[in-house]
């Protein structure tokens, strides 16, 4: 791969995963003017972030554990580049034709299998346990998680599209 390709798949990749996390957040926004649903604290995953700088991987629970110094800003910067980071991973799995035909089936399986990093790690590490066994309705935590990346998944599909539209 030449300096340019890799390039022009960086690009791809931040294109890419900006419009699907992009599309989740308004999926959020819809879902909380609607039907009064809360969207998750982004502070919360900062806060996690900046707690495993100093060797705090693990809490009891995620909401009292100490307040970090630009914990927000964090969190949202981490969502952005988990966002970017798994569109750069299903862009290497796909071929590179897809962007000519980008297929949504294969967009929202990939945004299906991505839940498996809340509930494998992001949630026991924010003291909910496995797949939010221990949050206060578990099923609706799921739910909510699984509903979110396979909005994710159509995301990545409307991605594929912006960027075939403007490169």
């Amino acid at each position: 791969m030449n300096v340019e390709s890799v390039f022009e798949h960086m690009i791809a990749c931040v294109v890419v995963g900006m419009v699907a996390t992009a599309f989740m957040d308004l999926w959020a926004i819809f879902l909380k003017h609607v039907f009064g649903v809360r969207p998750l604290n982004y502070a919360l995953v900062g806060r996690l972030g900046l707690h495993a700088i100093k060797g705090e991987f693990f809490h009891k629970n995620i909401n009292v554990s100490q307040e970090m110094t630009g914990e927000l800003m964090l969190g949202w910067l981490l969502h952005y580049l988990i966002g970017v980071i798994f569109s750069a991973v299903f862009i290497g799995l796909v071929d590179e034709l897809w962007f000519y035909e980008p297929s949504i089936y294969l967009s929202i399986l990939f945004g299906l299998l991505t839940v498996l990093l809340p509930f494998l790690i992001m949630q026991p590490a924010m003291g909910l346990g496995i797949a939010a066994a221990k949050a206060p309705l578990p099923n609706v935590a799921r739910i909510r998680s699984i509903q979110t990346h396979c909005i994710f998944g159509v995301g990545l599909y409307l991605g594929g599209l912006v960027y075939s539209f403007l490169f």
